[in-house]
């Protein structure tokens, strides 16, 4: 696709030299030829045609010959290891993985293994000089995941997910809990989409 816009581009770019060089007395007068135009848009096409045989879409075929879907719905989501406390944060991750990496809803045989463990800390940047109270909080999480077959014997990937959320903060303990609540769904759903891009670039890659 980004070589034949860059074709199309290159033709447009000749048809208006063509139309130039019928003044052929402008063209010498300047001392540009249209050999010349046409040399330089030969070494752009030539150049695109490089780049893009170095591009590999996500999504495009893969080493094994199975599509990117496929391989991340064989891919099995253990629970997360929370500390004490952050079980939440974990249920919602998993969750999230699940759906993304086998939203399909179909069963699917497992030939990997998911590992997953992390930290959840609250920092609260901005506090009221009137109340002392923080009104706004944002939450760090760090992930440690592991690509691994079935039997734990070999791993192939592994790596740290780290995003952050932020969430005002209320006088109200309900409401705080709420906003607290709903910055985890959404931090959850950032470190999925981090941790599935990573297993796809590996999974696509894998013979």
């Amino acid at each position: 696709m980004a070589f034949s816009l860059v074709a199309r581009h290159a033709v447009s770019a000749l048809e208006r030299s063509g139309e130039a060089g019928r003044n052929d007395s402008v063209m010498v007068g300047t001392g540009v030829s249209v050999a010349g135009r046409i040399a330089r848009l030969a070494c752009v096409v030539g150049l695109s045609v490089s780049l893009s045989a170095c591009f590999r879409p996500l999504y495009g075929p893969t080493a094994s010959g199975e599509s990117v879907p496929a391989l991340l719905a064989s891919v099995q989501v253990d629970d997360v290891a929370m500390a004490q406390g952050q079980e939440r944060l974990g249920h919602y991750l998993r969750s999230e993985l699940v759906f993304d990496l086998d939203g399909s809803g179909q069963p699917a045989t497992k030939r990997y293994r998911l590992k997953l463990s992390g930290s959840e800390i609250v920092q609260t940047p901005i506090v009221s000089s009137t109340t002392g109270r923080a009104e706004a909080g944002t939450l760090v999480a760090n992930i440690k995941y592991s690509l691994e077959d079935m039997s734990g014997t070999k791993v192939y990937t592994e790596g740290v997910a780290t995003s952050t959320a932020t969430y005002d903060r209320s006088v109200q303990r309900f409401a705080s809990q709420r906003a607290a609540r709903d910055a985890e769904i959404r931090l959850a759903s950032v470190l999925s989409d981090q941790i599935k891009s990573r297993l796809a670039a590996v999974l696509s890659t894998k013979p």
